[in-house]
């Protein structure tokens, strides 16, 4: 039985926040990835358009979350599914770092608005 433990989790930082990713390949995941997101107080992600569908659940904080252009402020115990396809802004207006659980399938890549297209290394 995989179990990954937290000093096991592979840690990475892009645009202010921090991505801890526990079930990926490298860990014995076949199919699914997950990683607890720590988004900093003032921090917005740029917009970018997810290629797999991805659920967010808010463990900690709040959030505003403009998904195809409707902002909705999420906030904890909410989950957020983010269909293929969506372009996503997440921002943390508040004044303590949000904490999420997001899971998704391998393989996830990100677009930004300018064409470029991100693999993040903990979805894969």
């Amino acid at each position: 039985m995989p179990v990954v433990r937290p000093s096991e989790a592979l840690v990475h930082e892009m645009h202010s926040a921090r991505f801890i990713s526990y079930a990926t390949p490298r860990t014995g995941s076949k199919e699914l990835c997950a990683w607890r997101g720590e988004i900093p107080p003032g921090t917005k992600a740029p917009a970018h358009t997810v290629s797999r569908e991805e659920i967010l659940h808010v463990l900690d904080g709040e959030l505003l979350v403009t998904l195809d252009e409707r902002t909705t402020r999420v906030t904890v115990g909410d989950t957020l599914i983010i269909n293929p396809g969506a372009t996503l802004t997440v921002e943390n207006p508040g004044d303590r770092t949000a904490v999420t659980w997001v899971t998704t399938s391998i393989g996830l890549e990100a677009e930004l608005a300018d064409g470029t297209r991100i693999a993040p290394p903990w979805a894969r």
